[in-house]
């Protein structure tokens, strides 16, 4: 068996173990509170569906080259079906770009039996639970926020590039890489649609040794390639049906991010 096969079987033992866990987590009461009642309360279009009203766990495989971060789960689409970006509108506009791109295996993703494959691309969100009018708390952010690092480190081994879906993603995320071990320029780099920055990787296993706004070190990650991090309109319909984020533009930006990653499509 080889390095980059044991990588692979190592990450899906982690990657499965953290997905449980975030399966049952209740930290956060007022989330809790909301995508159960939502859960029971339903959409009238989905009166005949079981929602899964629990925190949602990022999807795609475990040797992901490319994360693709958003904000977190819709009430009525990752709350109901159990994956993220699954049964809503903004899900519908981001696969659809991914397999227009050659990244994932059909152009739908409606139940989280349906089939839909994600190649070399994993998605998750900085907050696993549904917020009431998507807005999560700054303390929800911060209580979510191990949850995504320690995704980041068990993806540190193949990660190659990440796209941030909006401002409040892009916010969350980047404290986040400083923990899980790269290196976070000073002032931290400002959200915007197209924008692109490199992050060092620092040593440590799993970013014991990073620190926000410091340096690579010597040693033995300190020559691993760097993460190449990508900011992108969210695929809410507040910025699609208002042509703010179109079909072109989101798969401009997943283009660059696949080719930064090595990706072959």
């Amino acid at each position: 068996m080889d390095a980059a096969h044991r990588s692979g079987l190592a990450g899906l033992a982690g990657l499965a173990g953290l997905d449980r866990r975030v399966v049952g987590c209740r930290a956060c009461p007022r989330l809790v509170a909301w995508r159960e009642e939502v859960a029971v309360a339903k959409r009238a279009a989905f009166s005949d569906w079981t929602y899964w009203g629990r925190p949602v766990p990022g999807f795609g495989p475990p040797d992901a080259r490319l994360l693709i971060v958003g904000l977190a789960p819709a009430a009525h689409g990752g709350n109901r079906t159990g994956r993220m970006f699954t049964g809503d509108r903004s899900g519908d506009v981001l696969y659809r770009a991914l397999y227009e791109v050659g990244l994932a295996s059909q152009p739908t993703s409606v139940s989280a039996d349906d089939g839909l494959r994600l190649y070399g691309v994993r998605v998750t969100a900085p907050v696993h639970c549904a917020p009431p009018a998507n807005r999560p708390t700054p303390e929800e952010r911060d209580t979510c926020r191990p949850w995504l690092v320690q995704e980041l480190r068990l993806l540190r081994p193949t990660l190659r590039a990440v796209v941030v879906l909006g401002a409040f993603g892009w916010q969350a995320a980047l404290p986040a890489f400083a923990e899980a071990g790269w290196s976070v320029p000073r002032p931290r780099p400002a959200f915007g649609h197209g924008a692109r920055v490199t992050l060092a990787r620092l040593e440590g296993e799993g970013g014991r040794e990073g620190r926000e706004g410091r340096g690579p070190r010597e040693g033995r990650e300190g020559h691993e390639s760097p993460l190449e991090l990508f900011g992108c309109f969210h695929v809410s319909q507040r910025n699609t049906f208002t042509g703010r984020l179109t079909p072109e533009m989101l798969r401009d930006v997943l283009r660059t991010a696949a080719d930064a990653a090595g990706l072959p499509r």
